[in-house]
């Protein structure tokens, strides 16, 4: 039996389209055929399938442009990244939270929900209880993990997709949130907001800040670990990434971490790069960050300001005065 028996109307609705047709190994919409591997429907042409998914199928990659940017290194970190960091934390519940802020969770019950670059599917797991349907959408073999995470929820669909090609119809879902994603496209990240306009009403997303609202010497730090960032996201060995996140972890963040701790009695600690992101987070989820920091080629920032323009596009933009930063909802 496939785990998308029954949710051909789920599928028909999401495209658009009745012409649906679905079994374990392929999903049909019209003309187009979409494999499925694990419970994932494979979206990305051919040229775009990371290769451990074309070895399984029993196919080359001819790795190509294709419509528009393509990172395929960005792909292959972070399926790497997500499928090393796949457990789902203690912490992850708190992180939720923050990012959820500006969110009416108790309306959610009846709505279709998507998660673009859902990665392990950490934020899904517990947006799953407060809604209808929860679509979950990446581009590497994170997707996987995703799949593996959301074992016990019926309710979800599971795409291996680029979320700038996207074949689902105009308001296909209530809800995107799209979390610590757009600033490693390789296209403005601001306008990819924009483009995620036709999918929902509604938009939660967090993009990494320019440090706009700390002192000067937070970035000087980001500069250093900048300038790390584009030598290391060089080496794609996996042995050295991970070794390199424990030491990181050990020897960078937590120590800063500990020096925060130390200066509260002085109301300091906010003076301290990382403290305020990293108090009390375990060793692993720190190991996961720091992986994510070094080894990722593509980072974009922004201010406060400029994610202000996108005002241009919506009716509101919300954004949250509290972190992480920034995160913010835009509504049409």
């Amino acid at each position: 039996m496939s785990y998308y028996d029954d949710k051909h109307g789920a599928l028909a609705d999401l495209f658009g389209t009745a012409d649906i047709a679905v079994d374990e190994r392929e999903l049909r919409v019209g003309t187009d055929r979409y494999p499925i591997v694990d419970d994932v429907i494979v979206l990305c042409p051919p040229e775009r399938w990371p290769p451990r998914l074309a070895a399984r199928l029993g196919r080359a990659v001819e790795r190509s442009s294709g419509d528009g940017p393509f990172a395929a290194d960005v792909q292959r970190s972070f399926g790497a990244e997500w499928q090393t960091y796949s457990e789902i934390l203690p912490e992850h519940a708190a992180e939720f939270d923050r990012y959820f802020d500006l969110v009416d969770l108790v309306g959610l019950r009846d709505k279709r929900l998507c998660d673009l670059g859902c990665g392990s599917g950490r934020f899904s797991h517990f947006a799953a209880p407060h809604c209808r349907e929860l679509v979950l959408c990446d581009f590497s073999e994170a997707i996987f993990a995703a799949r593996r995470n959301l074992l016990p929820h019926r309710h979800c669909l599971f795409f291996l997709a680029d979320l700038t090609t996207l074949p689902f119809r105009d308001d296909c879902c209530d809800l995107v949130f799209c979390l610590g994603v757009l600033h490693h496209l390789p296209t403005p990240c601001l306008d990819a907001v924009r483009g995620l306009r036709r999918l929902a009403p509604e938009l939660l997303v967090y993009l990494y800040y320019a440090l706009d609202n700390r002192p000067p010497h937070f970035r000087w730090l980001l500069r250093a670990v900048t300038a790390a960032r584009r030598q290391l996201c060089r080496i794609e060995d996996e042995r050295f990434r991970r070794t390199f996140a424990a030491a990181g972890a050990r020897l960078l963040y937590q120590p800063l971490v500990r020096l925060g701790q130390a200066l509260e009695p002085l109301g300091w600690q906010h003076q301290v790069p990382l403290y305020d992101g990293y108090a009390g987070q375990s060793t692993t989820r720190i190991e996961q960050d720091v992986y994510d920091r070094f080894f990722t080629r593509i980072e974009q920032r922004v201010s406060r300001a400029e994610i202000a323009t996108l005002g241009d596009a919506f009716r509101s933009v919300e954004i949250a005065d509290r972190g992480p930063y920034w995160h913010f909802v835009c509504r049409r």
